[in-house]
């Protein structure tokens, strides 16, 4: 796990936008102004801050956690916040090693279901999945597929399994098309340039770019096919639950605090972001534009939801069984609107 400060999450797009910003995990400890005001773990008033471990989502998806940092709302709730980027959130949450997580929900519900000290907590700003399933330019339909070869991220991930249902609603089996392991983020928009593959579910603002550049174009997005398969949620380890429970309050407030201030502050926050990440603005407009349908924030867990994202699960053979969701929730500290 590599520990840092503010940052944690902007490391891996260097080879695209020579900027950083990362899904795995990084070696070293590295800080950046504006996590914590002193080294002492005080507020700028004196007052004590109290430590909390979180482990964000990386990439552009955790950006706005970054930039409510940055303007202090996690100090506000008397938090020092260290942000952690991990590889596996359920063992950092098992191993004590982090107190609270952004993860997939499908890897929450599994953990917890099979008897990981953890719980659901939280949606996160959003919760249908921000996937767009990309494809060559001379490739117009999903139909066109047939034969081809499709990058799917990592086998058994959520993404794999929004590009299945994709597939199948447009009548073409599994066996009709070769699905490539092809990573994500820049590593899945190479793959498409370079012909590894024809297409690939990816997220933004790769399929902007993919417009903008001409090396592709969206041929089917994600939340159309998938409506109520959940994607997101924070999870806490039973024991800060048990211990410390009014700082999973705290940590809740100041994460839709941020939220909030960078949606309905969009020039800020687009200034922020094009001086994190270089990106071309335009390309940027268009992603913010095209997902601020997801931008929810909204906190509250959808039974409903979770039940019909594990009968997708258990339908497509990701999952062996069906989960009582409601003993794997704990939703006491969901910010009140």
């Amino acid at each position: 796990m590599n520990r840092r400060k503010i940052r944690p999450y902007i490391i891996a797009l260097a080879a695209l936008w020579l900027i950083a910003i990362t899904a795995g995990c990084a070696s070293g400890t590295d800080s950046a102004k504006g996590a914590t005001p002193t080294e002492a773990g005080e507020s700028g008033a004196g007052t004590k801050l109290e430590k909390i471990r979180y482990a964000p989502l990386s990439g552009v998806s955790g950006l706005a956690v970054s930039f409510g940092a940055e303007k202090g709302f996690f100090e506000e709730e008397g938090l020092d916040v260290e942000f952690i980027t991990t590889k596996d959130p359920i063992a950092g949450l098992t191993s004590k090693d982090i107190d609270v997580v952004d993860v997939a929900t499908t890897t929450a519900i599994v953990a917890a279901g099979k008897g990981a000290p953890v719980k659901i907590v939280s949606s996160m700003f959003r919760t249908k999945g921000p996937f767009y399933l990309i494809a060559s330019p001379e490739i117009k339909t999903v139909e066109d597929l047939k034969g081809k070869k499709v990058g799917i991220a990592v086998f058994g991930s959520g993404l794999e399994v929004y590009t299945r249902v994709i597939l199948k609603e447009h009548g073409l089996k599994p066996e009709d098309v070769t699905f490539i392991a092809n990573s994500t983020h820049q590593a899945a928009y190479a793959s498409l340039e370079t012909g590894q593959v024809d297409a690939t579910i990816i997220h933004e603002p790769f399929a902007s770019l993919a417009e903008k550049q001409g090396k592709g174009n969206i041929i089917a997005t994600g939340w159309d096919y998938l409506p109520t398969f959940h994607t997101g949620v924070l999870a806490a380890r039973d024991g800060i639950l048990n211990e410390k429970p009014e700082l999973v309050e705290k940590l809740l407030r100041a994460y839709f605090k941020s939220q909030e201030y960078a949606k309905s502050h969009p020039d800020e926050y687009k200034a922020y972001y094009l001086n994190h990440i270089e990106i071309d603005p335009e390309v940027l407009d268009l992603a913010l534009e095209r997902e601020e349908v997801l931008w929810e924030n909204n906190p509250d867990v959808d039974i409903n939801a979770l039940n019909d994202t594990q009968q997708i699960q258990k339908e497509l053979g990701f999952q062996d069984e069906i989960y009582k969701v409601e003993d794997i929730l704990d939703l006491r500290f969901i910010p009140k609107k």
